[in-house]
């Protein structure tokens, strides 16, 4: 079984229960596999990213095997404006976030509820030096755990979604990017676009960011904000000390 988010943001949670925690998000047009039924909930796993985890049933719609495998030859379209509307059918105005998916619309027998979108997309692979405009668009969005919008997002979230919306495909999770690129020995080595990993004190990588000129990184702690980068972690000027330790940085690309 298959299915396709028909709703703007949809939360994707650990175990199947609406008191579970949101370990990631489904966005509008982002299509997935159906694992299992549990009552009104489906373990999915999505088709960009392989994560899985627990949606409820009346939050996607089911599309077919041949329409899931068109989609996944699609080349991947996003909408690019924080906020903008699709149309639905009766002219219903749908809002949908940055980073949502609208390869569907290029195929008729995918686009089954017959959506038009007038608004900006992007897609293709984009310079490097392209990451920190678009990171620039997340600036203080609140941290939410799971979150991957503009008006919610987690540190790995916002990695994912700057590198998605300038074509580049990296893990949800900031200790599976951590396993991706080659490792940099040094920050002078580092470009802007990189992406620093930070670790706990049992050593785990829990925090990623995305490394700016001058050593500085733009990352999601709170809310998306801008603080220095130094050999020891992040430093944040307000607090005056340093709230993450440096574990790792990565070229990505």
């Amino acid at each position: 079984m298959f299915g396709i988010c028909n709703l703007a943001i949809v939360p994707v949670r650990a175990e199947a229960s609406d008191r579970s925690e949101i370990v990631t998000q489904l966005l509008f047009g982002e299509h997935i596999e159906i694992l299992e039924r549990h009552n009104q909930w489906a373990k999915i796993r999505i088709q960009f990213d392989d994560y899985e985890g627990w949606v409820d049933s009346k939050q996607y719609q089911e599309i077919t095997k041949e329409q899931f495998d068109l989609l996944s030859k699609e080349s991947i379209i996003l909408n690019a404006d924080l906020i903008d509307y699709i149309t639905a059918p009766n002219n219903l105005l749908l809002p949908i976030p940055l980073g949502a998916s609208l390869s569907f619309l290029n195929n008729s027998e995918i686009n089954i509820s017959n959506f038009d979108f007038e608004g900006t997309k992007t897609s293709g692979i984009k310079p490097k030096s392209a990451l920190i405009k678009t990171a620039f668009m997340y600036l203080n969005a609140p941290y939410l755990w799971g979150g991957k919008t503009p008006f919610g997002i987690d540190c790995s979230g916002f990695t994912q979604m700057v590198y998605k919306l300038n074509g580049y495909k990296i893990h949800r999770d900031a200790s599976q990017q951590a396993l991706e690129g080659d490792p940099l020995s040094f920050i002078e080595e580092c470009e802007p676009g990189d992406l620093a990993f930070f670790d706990n004190d049992e050593g785990n990588i829990t925090h990623v960011g995305i490394i700016m000129e001058n050593n500085y990184i733009i990352h999601a702690s709170g809310k998306v904000r801008i603080d220095r980068l130094d050999h020891t972690g992040i430093y944040n000027p307000e607090l005056k000390r340093h709230t993450h330790k440096l574990r790792v940085i990565k070229k990505i690309i």
